[in-house]
């Protein structure tokens, strides 16, 4: 019964109907659990949808614990239940309950700070969504790659932000301002207005970041497309060797 359990809530395979099934269900209720943060008030309808969704995600998450001997790694069933809050996706999990437990009972005043991170519900669309899976996948499989041109970016934003400082001190109150404008230049948006250097050095200091950070976004944008397109490959290639 337990086995049946948690391949029902695993994400489901196309012969597994009810796991699928279940995989629309969860998701579906992801997407209703955000719909009142889209209004600033509070009315009844929605505060139901709330207590609804966020009992649905407790019971799912006492479901998960409690079967957590068989989808962990652990060598006995003691330190696979001791260490399941603690995995990603079981934080992720808990971070989206607690902040609408003050919705279920207001006797939890002190977790109604915790509101402003409702939104991370969304993440739980991870373990249901191949989609999303796969994406994370090629994140994981890319970390160094990633983390790479990470930090070529944070390095070339604050060179960037110490030259454009030094050279146009007048335009900046502070150096935090020269590290906004540094962020923002080297974005296709090129800057909001808001800064502007006047000065010639500045402007070609300017031309110079946005220049270089057309490169800058390039680059992680061929390493996603190119893990992406390795992990579709990957999965075709175990599909055929399941067929054989």
């Amino acid at each position: 019964m337990r086995k049946r359990i948690v391949e029902i809530i695993e994400p489901g395979s196309k012969i597994d109907n009810i796991s699928r099934i279940y995989d629309w269900f969860m998701i579906t209720c992801i997407i209703l659990s955000l719909v009142p943060l889209i209004f600033k008030t509070e009315t009844e309808p929605l505060i139901l949808l709330e207590r609804i969704t966020v009992t649905i995600f407790i019971i799912e998450y006492i479901i998960r614990w409690a079967t957590a001997d068989l989808t962990s790694h652990k060598s006995t069933k003691l330190k696979a239940y001791l260490f399941y809050p603690l995995t990603p996706m079981a934080i992720i999990d808990l971070l989206s309950i607690l902040p609408s437990i003050s919705v279920i009972s207001r006797g939890f005043k002190v977790l109604r700070v915790l509101r402003a991170f409702k939104a991370i519900k969304v993440l739980k669309i991870i373990r249901y969504s191949k989609s999303v899976k796969r994406i994370s996948n090629v994140f994981l499989k890319q970390k160094d790659a990633l983390m790479a041109v990470v930090v070529i970016a944070v390095l070339y934003v604050f060179i960037s932000a110490l030259v454009v400082f030094s050279v146009e001190p007048d335009a900046f109150e502070n150096f935090f301002e020269s590290i906004y404008w540094s962020v923002i230049s080297l974005t296709p948006m090129v800057g909001y207005g808001d800064i502007v250097p006047l000065s010639t050095a500045g402007r070609i200091v300017t031309m110079s970041s946005a220049l270089f950070g057309l490169a800058i976004i390039a680059l992680p944008a061929g390493i996603i497309t190119g893990g992406y397109i390795e992990e579709l490959e990957d999965e075709k290639d175990n599909a055929l060797v399941d067929k054989i």
